[in-house]
């Protein structure tokens, strides 16, 4: 899992079945001291998290598949969890 902020929100009229219905969020990888690491991810949104929420993103496909079903299909990246807090010591 990794954590991340929401940008927003992602629309497309033409789309894999897998998506239809579900809401696509634009993600920015975040590394433990809360900066940018790594590429934005569109990942499919379990949580009705919203833009800004600090968030965790499942991005391993066996995980997905055991979450949305085997007829998931290429989703490859799920939220998963919306964060109150980080503590780091």
């Amino acid at each position: 899992m990794r954590l991340a902020r929401v940008r927003g929100t992602v629309v497309a009229t033409i789309k894999h079945p897998a998506y239809e219905g579900r809401t696509l969020l634009l993600c920015q990888p975040l590394g433990p001291d809360g900066r940018p690491k790594g590429d934005q991810v569109v990942a499919v949104d379990r949580v009705q998290a919203g833009e800004g929420d600090l968030v965790l993103i499942l991005t391993e496909g066996n995980g997905v598949r055991q979450l949305v079903g085997p007829q998931a299909g290429p989703i490859r990246s799920l939220v998963v969890g919306i964060v109150d807090e980080v503590d780091l010591p």
